[in-house]
């Protein structure tokens, strides 16, 4: 009787020659998907930034109108706008750009392991979005408040200190704490993947909690600006998703105890028959 299983590895077999001829053209197609977002995206570089200019309009508060952001150098505006739409690219074209790696990886999957990994990757862009809201509409104004707050008006005696801050420094500050809350809120994506393939157990995750708060500060210091508030906002939501992770890890371990408790039945079912025949 034939093998299912080598049946499928079988059909999904393909020459290492056209394994990079599918490659390239999966290359081909993220690139283009990534260059013609860009083209587009700087056409509204402008207003891009703008929005990313929100936060720090709601921090200046009334007091809006006598600030202003700088440039010191000729090509500091260009170049902020090229990486403001380029950001603004990769983010329009991700869905494209994993649709490709998808359609690329899942031919040399058997068929359960396609089932298992596509939530994972559904999952990936929806939690990328919910670290972008949350340090959009919250982190970032309350950080930006408390930078503010240290000037002061000059009086007798007093020296002014007012923030004119460049932008590109304003850029990089609001898209490292995009990228670093994004990259942070794929933390339950990426355990349970490997609670799923075995590497990690939810005893093991509940075990090293400790170890883990530990760790997730360490990268919340390397991830945001150097500032308490920054690293602050982004271990504390770390954390809640390391609970939450561990909650999905007993699940996928339940779900597959009974998968692997139903495939024994089934076969046990199957060899009784066969004695029977």
């Amino acid at each position: 009787m034939a093998d299912p299983t080598q049946d499928e590895i079988d059909a999904s077999r393909m020459p290492l020659l056209d394994h990079l001829i599918e490659l390239r053209n999966r290359l081909i197609i993220s690139l283009s998907a990534l260059l013609v977002a860009f083209l587009v995206c700087y056409q509204f570089a402008a207003r891009i930034y703008g929005w990313l200019l929100v936060p720090m309009v709601k921090a200046w508060g009334e007091h809006a109108p006598e600030h202003k952001l700088i440039f010191t150098a000729p090509t500091e505006a260009f170049f902020t706008y090229v990486k403001v739409s380029l950001w603004a690219a990769a983010l329009i074209a991700f869905p494209i750009i994993a649709q490709q790696i998808w359609k690329f990886v899942a031919p040399g999957l058997y068929k359960h392991e396609r089932k298992a990994f596509l939530p994972f990757l559904l999952a990936t862009p929806v939690l990328f979005l919910l670290g972008t809201c949350m340090v959009y509409f919250f982190v970032m104004p309350t950080a930006l408040s408390f930078f503010l707050s240290f000037e002061q008006k000059g009086g007798a005696g007093v020296v002014p200190i007012v923030a004119e801050t460049r932008v590109e420094q304003y850029l990089s500050f609001a898209m490292s704490l995009i990228f670093a809350f994004g990259i942070a809120f794929q933390m339950p994506v990426l355990l349970s993947l490997l609670v799923r393939v075995g590497i990690l157990s939810a005893d093991q995750l509940a075990s090293k909690r400790r170890y883990a708060i530990v760790l997730i500060f360490v990268l919340a210091a390397i991830l945001t600006p150097p500032d308490p508030i920054s690293q602050t906002t982004l271990a504390a939501p770390m954390i809640v998703l390391y609970e939450v992770s561990v909650f999905a890890a007993r699940r996928i371990e339940r779900s597959r105890a009974r998968e692997l408790a139903k495939a024994e039945a089934e076969e046990k079912a199957a060899n009784g028959e066969g004695t029977s025949g």
